[in-house]
């Protein structure tokens, strides 16, 4: 009979025949199995204290007891293995149930080069180590490596004092502060870096907080989304609102206040301030360890609504983010810092009585000397207290970073027609004649609104010129013949006339994208109908648009295979927040009263990731209500309310005899503007000197560079366009050239 050759019954033959013959039966019919390859065979593992495996129906030889508990223990001392093929990740912080042995230590290492330590624990005499309890030994706090590496300099010094404020170590009992750098400084990743540290870590050797909020713009929610993703690369889930119905947000916002623990499956919540100010009742009910708000500048009225329902969260870290400078108001200072640090000026009537009224009246012409000098204590005092919460820091620490910037002020001569329609409307509407009688009514702030919009276009008046509205007697006899608003007709408009050359002769020139800013959305439509013209693609950003489609739109626009050439913006719609560095030529077509709106518009593309020369060109009409708008703007006043918001603010910002001066057109003049700085270094209207040395475009417009011809103009588009219609521009650089202009 043959004998079978499997390894059991060899083994079993070796040890001796023992077994009768007849007990032997054939083993049953395997599947044919793969050959197993000698590596695989000397990985398997074979315990020494194995028997060769013999068969079912045999019974095996008995172990001693030391062979078996030998038996035993070598199984069990086998290490736990992720039963996840090719798993290679940690096998997590800690395993349940034990306890970690030895001294407690810092998440990351404090002494790795380039690590920023936010904080250190106070260093010990050998004999006092001796006597702490080593489960309470405080740790060091260092920020991830991962963001660490990409932080700047001033974004290092940033997030440190960020939390040095929140975790009260910089004014005791308090846990609030500003962050109020300007645009473009990376105040957002600042932040996520705060976050990101008080959700691991703290000297205790635990999470400084569960949960965070960020409240920002509508437009800016799915960006905070996209930049908590691209510099945490997945470590963490936020939760964003951006759309669904009231019960669907009410189910998300009650799940987020109700997780717990050490772990919480998505800690940051990002959320609109609208959306905050409907749901705020389910926000209200729990804690949250952090709220963010950015664009803080909203919550300067401390009467709103929003202000309010921030204001009464139960969360003492707070940290407001504002790029625009705190407007020199100071019931605006109060209300953003009462905000963040409730009480640290006292109350509004206390801080009404011991800094507002003293410094207001030292700041008065007719004050006395001992006046002046308690408002100037006063205001020493409130600048130092305010300091200890809020951080400022300039772009001019971009410089290093970013290409040039090349800001230009283009004043553009009236057609014509706009010129006929423009005086007709004065002698008409006689708002000059209303104030004179000392009243500001709607008529005189509609007025604003229609001369402004026919320095754009004369077709944005044209529907009031065909009903015969106040002002427009008549008027449409000065159209052409034939005229429609359905075409766009560039050369009835100086502005758009020179926009139009600025954007044939960059298209046909170079590969530089476009972005176009309006506060009106019927310019807008205008700029549609002349892309559509000229064959320009274009995007359109408004009001209208949903806030996951705004991203979508400004992320295809950004990318540099996309063949779209121009952007249009609403600033009102999209002014904030926005990145468009694909883009690096923007237009401001029309002056906003608000200064701060026309930098957050210009501040789109000029801003980290931005590889190319920018050029931002501000388009005024010659001699217009919009140089007074624009004058207004850089005229500074020392704390007074110089900024108007809506155009029904103007009667608390102008006096009556300012007014006036709106409702007037000086022909004959190239820049109204030029004219009233009195320029010292121009002779005959031409620049004679250059701006004095270390100017540049944050400098006062005295001080910018002044062209009455081309000649000396750096920017060869704008040149090309000067014959269309321009009359005066002012130009100059953000830094000195370190690559060249291309």
């Amino acid at each position: 009979m043959r004998r079978s050759l499997a390894p059991s019954q060899l083994a079993k033959r070796k040890a001796g025949e023992e077994e009768e013959e007849e007990d032997w039966r054939p083993p049953p019919t395997r599947k044919k199995q793969k050959p197993v390859s000698e590596t695989d065979s000397a990985e398997c593992y074979r315990s020494p204290f194995r028997k060769p495996l013999a068969q079912l129906t045999n019974r095996p030889h008995c172990l001693d007891s030391s062979q078996h508990e030998a038996f035993i223990r070598s199984i069990l001392s086998k290490p736990f293995k992720v039963p996840i093929p090719n798993y290679k990740g940690p096998l997590g912080l800690r395993a349940l149930g034990i306890k970690r042995a030895g001294l407690r230590s810092p998440l990351h290492d404090p002494f790795e080069e380039g690590a920023l330590v936010l904080y250190e624990p106070p260093l010990l005499r050998a004999h006092d180590q001796l006597k702490i309890d080593k489960d309470k030994a405080p740790v060091h706090v260092v920020v991830d490596p991962v963001l660490s590496r990409v932080l700047r300099p001033h974004q290092r010094e940033g997030v440190k004092f960020l939390w040095d404020c929140v975790t009260s170590r910089r004014i005791p009992g308090s846990y609030g502060c500003i962050m109020a750098d300007e645009m473009g400084l990376g105040k957002t990743l600042q932040c996520i870096t705060l976050m990101w540290t008080l959700l691991r870590q703290s000297p205790d050797c635990k999470p400084e907080i569960e949960k965070a909020m960020v409240v920002s713009p509508s437009s800016l929610v799915r960006n905070w989304y996209n930049e908590v993703e691209k510099w945490l690369g997945g470590r963490i889930q936020p939760l964003a609102i951006d759309g669904g119905s009231k019960e669907e947000i009410d189910r998300k916002l009650v799940g987020f206040m109700n997780q717990r623990g050490l772990r919480v499956p998505s800690p940051i919540l990002i959320i609109s301030y609208e959306t905050f100010r409907l749901h705020a009742e389910a926000l209200q009910k729990g804690s949250v360890g952090l709220v963010i708000c950015d664009e803080g500048h909203r919550l300067k009225n401390s009467e709103n609504q929003t202000y309010q329902a921030l204001n009464s969260l139960n969360t003492p870290r707070r940290v407001l983010i504002s790029g625009t400078p705190i407007q020199n108001d100071l019931l605006e200072y109060f209300s953003l810092v009462h905000f963040v640090n409730s009480g640290i000026l006292g109350t509004a009537q206390e801080f009404k009585r011991h800094f507002e009224i003293p410094i207001l009246k030292g700041r008065d012409a007719d004050a006395s000397e001992a006046e002046r000098h308690k408002g100037e204590e006063r205001l020493k005092e409130l600048i130092s207290i305010v300091n200890r919460c809020l951080i400022r820091r300039t772009s001019d620490i971009l410089s290093k970073y970013l290409p040039v910037k090349i800001e230009q002020v283009v004043c553009c001569r009236l057609t014509p027609l706009q010129a006929e329609l423009y005086k007709n409307f004065l002698k008409q509407a006689k708002p000059v004649e209303e104030l004179k009688e000392g009243k500001i009514g709607v008529s005189s702030l509609s007025s604003i609104t229609s001369l402004k919009k026919l320095c754009n276009h004369p077709a944005l008046i044209h529907d009031k010129c065909v009903e015969e509205e106040e002002g427009f007697m008549g008027a449409l006899d000065l159209f052409p013949a034939g005229y429609s608003t359905k075409s766009v007709e560039p050369q009835l408009s100086g502005k758009m006339l020179v926009l139009d050359y600025i954007l044939a002769v960059t298209k046909s020139t170079s590969n530089d994208k476009v972005v176009l800013v309006s506060n009106y959305t019927q310019t807008l439509d205008l700029f549609e109908k002349l892309c559509r013209n000229r064959r320009y693609l274009y995007v359109r950003l408004d009001g209208t648009m949903s806030i996951k489609k705004r991203a979508k739109v400004v992320e295809r626009f950004n990318s540099a295979s996309s063949p779209e050439f121009i952007f249009m913006l609403s600033s009102k719609a999209g002014g904030c927040g926005l990145n468009l560095i694909g883009a690096n030529r923007l237009v401001m077509f029309d002056p906003d009263w608000n200064p701060a709106n026309d930098e957050q518009a210009m501040a789109r593309v000029w801003r980290d990731g931005q590889k190319k020369t920018c050029y931002i060109y501000r388009l005024l009409s010659t001699g217009t209500i919009e140089e007074k708008v624009f004058q207004r703007q850089t005229h500074k006043k020392a704390l007074s309310s110089c900024v108007v918001d809506e155009e029904q603010d103007v009667e608390r910002h102008f006096s009556l005899g300012e007014l006036k001066e709106l409702f007037t057109l000086n022909e004959s003049t190239t820049s109204d503007t030029h004219d009233k700085i009195k320029c010292r270094r121009c002779v005959n209207g031409h620049q004679v000197r250059p701006p004095p040395e270390g100017s540049d475009c944050t400098s006062d417009l005295s001080q910018w560079h002044h062209c009455a011809d081309k000649r000396g103009l750096q920017d060869s588009v704008l040149k090309a366009a000067w014959d269309a219609a321009v009359t005066f521009t002012f130009h100059h650089h953000s830094h000195e050239e370190q690559r060249g202009i291309p």
